[in-house]
């Protein structure tokens, strides 16, 4: 296609247990690459615990494991990309599950890509940008950096009776974090007037006071007009504006997916959101393709928003707006992070330890004497994070993962 020619694609690596449980529990993990349709029966227990299966929205089905391995390695080796200064803009339409948490799946999301990718990130920059414009709340992204001033998380959701629940404007982080969530909490209806209103601002606000290094933007297509569970009311042209102006701050940023419920719209928007990330103009009519009869009956690539009420007022609008201003504004401009050593990326970690274990091989090749006695040629540890007095390095965010 028009798009694919001007962007480098690449095919994921499946990420490995050991990244997933940079975020994850490990017992977590475990079930998810054991649990099949098959097999279920016997971890009923289990699946209670980590909130899978039957009775939850979050089904288990074959190839599970792989496709939460496919969409999570597409997130970090975007996140890699990026930190090398490979690419300016990632995309992983894949991606963006926001709703896991560090044990337990939630909304259809059982493993945080957004969470390991920032993670990723957080090794190269001081600070991160999320940006969540899917209907609902970024509540695992959220949870997971609510006690740190290293990641400000900003998210637009539809609030009150309506699923998960979280993201009151007064939910602004604890701790470091305290005034590093951005929550506009908002009603069914919303125009894109009304949530360019509410975004331009708000995000002025944040890069004048937060100046992130690193951007990941989700975006959710559920807040389009003729979502199957969302109740917004945006055309591609207002999701999208968001994604323009995101990408207007020069800022290294990675695009995700997430959400979105009637499905010939989420391949409308995604492929729309590709081309303004591109800079490429698309024609309305949508070409000739295997799925062509999805798009009846007009065959158009643009939606056109519904006759509806927006139930946000401008009073409701306004007060957000201005809450959200004074939030931001009484930061202590942006933190700043003694960036010591640079932490390695994972298929660095993977080359160290084949060399290093090459190298133990030799040496106990060399003198089998002496081996694993406690003598001070037997501590393996690495050197990073030790201190000369043996405590440890200090790490100044305790709390950066909330469980």
């Amino acid at each position: 296609s028009a798009l694919s020619r001007k962007m480098e694609c690449y095919p994921p690596h499946p990420a490995t247990p050991d990244e997933m449980s940079a975020f994850h529990s490990e017992d977590y993990i475990q079930f998810l690459g054991k649990v099949t349709p098959d097999n279920l029966r016997g971890y009923g227990n289990q699946m209670q615990k980590f909130n899978v299966g039957e009775y939850t929205d979050c089904p288990v089905f074959d190839g599970l494991y792989e496709f939460t391995q496919l969409y999570t390695g597409a997130s970090l080796d975007g996140a890699v990309k990026l930190n090398r200064g490979d690419c300016d803009i990632a995309i992983n339409w894949s991606g963006g599950l926001h709703h896991a948490k560090k044990s337990e799946a939630s909304g259809f999301c059982y493993i945080n890509d957004i969470v390991l990718a920032i993670l990723e990130l957080l090794k190269v920059h001081a600070r991160v940008l999320y940006i969540d414009i899917d209907v609902h709340h970024g509540d695992g992204v959220e949870e997971a950096f609510y006690c740190t001033d290293r990641v400000m998380t900003f998210s637009l959701h539809k609030y009150g009776d309506f699923f998960p629940g979280t993201g009151h404007i007064k939910d602004t982080g604890a701790k470091e974090g305290t005034g590093f969530s951005v929550n506009a909490p908002l009603t069914s209806g919303m125009t894109d007037e009304a949530y360019e209103r509410i975004f331009k601002p708000v995000m002025d606000k944040i890069m004048e006071v937060f100046q992130p290094g690193a951007i990941v933007l989700q975006c959710g297509a559920d807040s389009l007009t003729g979502d199957r569970l969302g109740c917004f009311n945006l055309s591609l042209k207002g999701h999208a504006e968001c994604v323009r102006y995101t990408k207007s701050f020069n800022v290294p940023t990675l695009v995700l997916g997430g959400g979105g419920y009637t499905i010939r719209n989420v391949a409308r928007c995604w492929a729309y959101e590709t081309s303004v990330c591109l800079d490429v103009d698309l024609p309305n009519e949508i070409p000739y393709n295997d799925y062509f009869e999805y798009y009846a009956p007009d065959f158009q690539l643009h939606l056109t928003p519904e006759q509806r009420e927006n139930m946000n007022t401008e009073a409701s609008l306004e007060s957000v707006r201005v809450d959200l201003l004074t939030q931001l504004m009484s930061l202590k401009g942006a933190p700043s992070v003694q960036m010591a050593e640079v932490p390695p990326d994972f298929e660095i970690i993977k080359e160290d330890a084949v060399a290093e274990k090459e190298r133990r091989s030799t040496k106990e090749d060399r003198s089998g004497e002496g081996m694993n006695d406690g003598g001070a040629e037997d501590d393996t540890r690495s050197d990073r994070g030790k201190t000369k007095d043996g405590r440890g390095e200090k790490r100044e965010h305790e709390a950066e993962l909330v469980g």
